[in-house]
């Protein structure tokens, strides 16, 4: 019997469990492959430079294998620093970070972040317990993202800042188009039938995300885009690379291997998109902050949420 293609609401939902059997399997080489990850952690950073707190506890939320945990030390060293995430295996390997960094580095001994295995939209913590969340590249890996907002908005206490990044629609689309030119999509030759799996993530749009923002209570939201451009050497190497930063949790995903003529056509799409002998992939970065305050409206009731002009940058 041939399965029917699911709603679009049914192929974004996200495999809870996938997520943690990804990175569980991802875990041990990831804080030396994510270079990506760094990459933007480091410009989320730098959004971070202009704006002045002195929080005295932080969370950073979906810490991952703890690579930010130190680097918020640094910053606050008078603050208490959480690091929380859905993985046990990547929290395993945060403590081994930790433990490390704190053999080279004498002066963090005493920083050492505690960290707590929980569902960022339910976390086992006290309201109003926070003066900053942090959370770099983790909202993307959940089935909705306002639930995580307002579990956020809960934790702040008046006057705390949410800082996070994500990645936008426009994010992994050469891949999106290939598999549609392998299977036929809409409107071209071959199978008549649409692909009736998902195999990438479809992101939040950043005016949603804004709007998500402001209807969970935060105030004053900025948000930013920009988009980088990766380059491989070949498909493979692309594929090893988002397999190694978490691959595909949804649930509506390929369970077993393409077919031979699709897969042909996936590979020959790719290859034609290559530029100077390497293969593109686009990620949409977002960058978002707000407050937990009183949210602003303008006189006809609408949401007052501030973007950013985007930047385009490229990255090898």
């Amino acid at each position: 019997m041939t399965r029917a293609p699911e709603s679009g609401t049914d192929r974004a939902a996200i495999d809870r469990r996938r997520v943690q059997a990804n990175f569980a399997r991802a875990a041990g080489t990831y804080a030396s492959l994510s270079v990506v990850q760094r990459e933007i952690a480091r410009r989320l950073f730098e959004h971070l430079d202009p704006v002045r707190i002195a929080p005295r506890r932080i969370l950073d939320l979906g810490c991952g294998s703890g690579a930010d945990l130190v680097a918020l030390h640094e910053r606050y060293p008078g603050a208490a620093v959480l690091g929380a995430d859905l993985s046990p295996a990547m929290l395993r390997e945060a403590q081994r970070q930790q433990r490390s960094h704190s053999w080279l580095l004498p002066f963090l001994r005493r920083a050492r972040a505690p960290l707590l295995a929980a569902d960022a939209a339910a976390l086992p913590l006290s309201s109003a317990s926070f003066g900053f969340i942090w959370s770099n590249l983790m909202l993307h890996w959940l089935a909705e993202p306002r639930s995580v907002f307002a579990e956020a908005h809960r934790l702040l206490e008046t006057g705390g800042l949410l800082m996070f990044s994500t990645l936008g629609p426009d994010s992994l689309k050469e891949l999106r188009a290939a598999f549609a030119t392998a299977y036929g999509g809409e409107g071209s030759e071959g199978r008549a039938r649409p692909d009736p799996h998902a195999h990438t993530h479809r992101f939040v749009d950043m005016h949603d995300l804004g709007d998500m923002l402001v209807e969970s209570g935060f105030a004053d939201p900025v948000m930013n885009m920009e988009t980088l451009t990766l380059t491989y050497p070949s498909l493979s190497a692309a594929l090893a690379d988002l397999r190694a930063g978490g691959g595909c949790a949804l649930r509506s995903r390929r369970r077993g291997l393409m077919g031979r003529r699709e897969f042909e056509r996936f590979t020959a799409a790719c290859a034609g998109s290559m530029q100077e002998g390497r293969l593109p992939i686009t990620l949409e970065v977002i960058y978002g902050h707000a407050w937990r305050a009183e949210s602003r409206r303008a006189e006809d009731g609408r949401a007052i949420v501030r973007f950013v002009p985007p930047r385009t940058h490229g990255a090898e």
